[in-house]
């Protein structure tokens, strides 16, 4: 899990993120969702337990070790994947490329291997490549192996960039705004995808404005406000507080 104890976090006089409550923790085996109004501090808060930037105080913890201090390469490592709102995929590379890239200890990177097991590094890379056409087909970009990166819409670079985060084997995963700017047609199958991870064991963070999306692929519910977490509750719960309602939902 990840535990977020007291974490601030500000820019010049303004408090992006002040988490009053002693510990915020994320589940394995849940998808948690974080809304609330812009400038709420939902990113900024991704950008804290993914090492983007470090906190003024607090303490963020995975699995018991501390994240905060650590590069984002670091965390990544450790497990904790990202997605970001501008999907950052390989644009000159191909799907399976993108794929392939991010499977973690890879033989073929140690030039001994390479060049003395080749044959043993030949074996991993076909297991990959089949495993990353897998992936691909399970996000529904089958027949897209050999298309670039960068001439797949919008939509189908968040769905590639989530099969690489599947890829790299990540047991947390942080998805801000995964469904925006996606055509309906597909966020049935980002629905679908994000419970799938959640229902594997993994721990899912996800920022999200759709209050369907919300209410179809969340466990628990966590409001910000402010730079704090107002609520933390089940979907409907917080979704049928008034404050909510009034604050964010605008009802």
């Amino acid at each position: 899990m990840i535990r977020c104890s007291r974490i601030s976090k500000s820019f010049g006089g303004l408090k992006a993120v002040n988490l009053t409550w002693p510990a915020v923790e994320f589940e394995p085996g849940k998808v948690t969702a974080v809304i609330g109004p812009n400038g709420a501090g939902k990113t900024t808060l991704f950008h804290l337990m993914g090492g983007t930037l470090r906190p003024d105080s607090g303490t963020i913890t995975y699995r018991g070790k501390r994240l905060d201090g650590l590069k984002p390469w670091d965390i990544s490592r450790m497990g904790v994947g990202r997605l970001f709102q501008d999907v950052r995929v390989f644009e000159r590379m191909t799907a399976l490329e993108n794929l392939l890239a991010a499977f973690p200890a890879q033989p073929g990177e140690n030039p001994f291997y390479a060049v003395f097991r080749a044959s043993h590094v030949r074996t991993i890379d076909n297991l990959n490549r089949d495993t990353a056409a897998g992936l691909l087909e399970r996000v529904g970009l089958r027949g897209f192996e050999n298309a670039l990166a960068g001439e797949l819409s919008y939509g189908q670079q968040k769905l590639l960039a989530i099969a690489r985060l599947m890829a790299a084997d990540a047991d947390a995963l942080l998805l801000d705004e995964p469904t925006a700017g996606v055509n309906p047609a597909m966020i049935g199958v980002l629905q679908s995808i994000i419970r799938d991870l959640g229902s594997a064991g993994r721990t899912v963070v996800v920022i999200e404005h759709n209050m369907d999306v919300v209410l179809a692929v969340a466990d628990w519910v966590l409001f910000m406000d402010e730079g704090d977490i107002v609520l933390m509750s089940t979907p409907e719960d917080v979704l049928s507080d008034p404050g909510v309602r009034a604050a964010y939902l605008g009802m």
